[in-house]
């Protein structure tokens, strides 16, 4: 395909379904193969009993196929255990490789909340909280200086009030 050209999405959709069929065919060859290899193994390895014969015989023949079988189990328990060792190992190694790496954080976004909401949102449904902050303020009555020219001048009685106002901070 050419750098300027796009496909249409027909002849997408087209080769999409194609590729599909071609997987599903793949698929069923593979089962089909999957079962005639299955046979092929089970008929060298597991070769039919002979019942011909007296009781002694298949007693005989029974206790093979026991011993045979406690064998099988014995191999299927050291595989399993095999696998789940390196699984836990894989696990393990994957968490390394994370430490390792660092953890990047995500691009936080902003968002624009009001404080009611914030504490509604952090205290639930059930705890009805009000921002009104100008409310729990304390009422401060303000001084009307006499002359503004006259404490401008007099640097004095300027630093006389500040004092005064410092200690009504300082006592409430």
């Amino acid at each position: 395909m050419s750098e300027g050209k796009k496909m249409t999405s027909s002849r997408r959709h087209h080769l999409k379904s194609v590729i599909l069929q071609i997987a599903a065919n793949w698929l069923q060859q593979e089962t089909v193969e999957n079962a005639a290899t299955k046979e092929a193994y089970m008929a060298e390895r597991c070769s039919a009993p002979d019942m011909s014969g007296d009781q002694a015989a298949l007693m005989e023949i029974s206790k093979k196929l026991h011993l045979a079988l406690d064998k099988l189990d014995e191999e299927r328990y050291d595989c399993e255990s095999k696998v789940q060792k390196a699984d836990k190992e894989i696990d393990d190694l994957k968490l390394k490789v994370v430490d390792l790496g660092g953890v990047k954080k995500p691009a936080l976004k902003r968002v624009r909340m009001s404080a009611d909401a914030m504490l509604k949102a952090l205290l639930g449904g059930k705890h009805k909280v009000t921002m009104d902050l100008r409310s729990n303020l304390k009422q401060v009555k303000k001084e009307v200086k006499e002359d503004a020219g006259e404490a401008a001048g007099d640097w004095r009685k300027n630093i006389e009030d500040k004092a005064d106002r410092k200690k009504m901070f300082e006592t409430s």
